[in-house]
């Protein structure tokens, strides 16, 4: 499970890594929690190329972290779907038309999970140990309301979730999930509205090694959403 992340990466470094023409002005968090705003990396509808791909041109928006289905009645439903398992993820009705047309990726400069001790969880925040960025695999959705109380229709909700997979032999002492990490040469193809052949992208739900990650328990202050500053992402002194 991915319960918790961070982006406080500065805009012209987010635009460098994944490819965007234009620097996006994100506001830094370090403690992003379920049901808030965040950034999404996904494929354009401008007809400029784009540098990565030779594509369309890429953008970054807010959407809701919690996917709601484009058939759902509540959009409540979004709290229970942060995640969605890669393994599965092309069966379930939740997630498998956003895997074939709606895909997106989440920048974050580190991720928690929660380690089970004999003194209670201790959370410990998972990045990569130069401190760019990481691009976790994510799926996008559009709800539409109905009618808005007499005023015509009301805008639409658009939401996220990010996909997990079996543990690296990072986090596999943390936990038993970790985000599905995607690398620079794999960020064509899982952006590529084009693509819609599962198969194409399972390869793409492998942990991978791990070996430029690293982990640290961090302060408690984490485990309140209402928490929101450096000291989060620190290691615990």
């Amino acid at each position: 499970m991915c319960g918790r992340y961070a982006l406080s990466a500065p805009g012209d470094v987010i635009a460098e890594i994944f490819g965007l023409l234009e620097v996006p002005e994100v506001q830094p968090s370090w403690n992003i929690a379920p049901t808030q705003l965040a950034a999404v990396v996904r494929q354009g509808d401008g007809g400029t190329g784009d540098s990565v791909s030779g594509s369309r041109a890429r953008r970054l928006d807010l959407l809701k972290w919690g996917l709601v289905p484009y058939w759902a009645k509540d959009p409540s439903i979004g709290s229970r779907m942060i995640n969605a398992r890669s393994e599965t993820v092309a069966e379930k009705p939740s997630f498998k038309h956003a895997l074939k047309r709606r895909r997106g990726i989440v920048p974050a400069d580190g991720f928690y999970e929660w380690r089970k001790t004999t003194e209670g969880k201790v959370p410990t925040r998972i990045q990569r140990r130069d401190g760019r960025p990481l691009a976790l695999a994510g799926l996008w959705e559009v709800w539409r309301r109905g009618p808005d109380r007499g005023r015509g229709l009301a805008a639409p909700l658009e939401t996220f979730t990010i996909l997990t997979t079996s543990p690296n032999h990072v986090l596999r002492p943390i936990h038993d999930r970790m985000p599905v990490i995607l690398e620079p040469e794999s960020f064509g193809l899982w952006l590529d509205p084009g693509e819609t052949n599962p198969d194409r992208l399972v390869p793409l739900f492998e942990a991978g090694p791990g070996d430029g990650l690293e982990a640290f328990p961090v302060s408690r202050r984490v485990n309140s959403p209402a928490n929101n500053d450096p000291e989060c992402a620190e290691p615990a002194g």
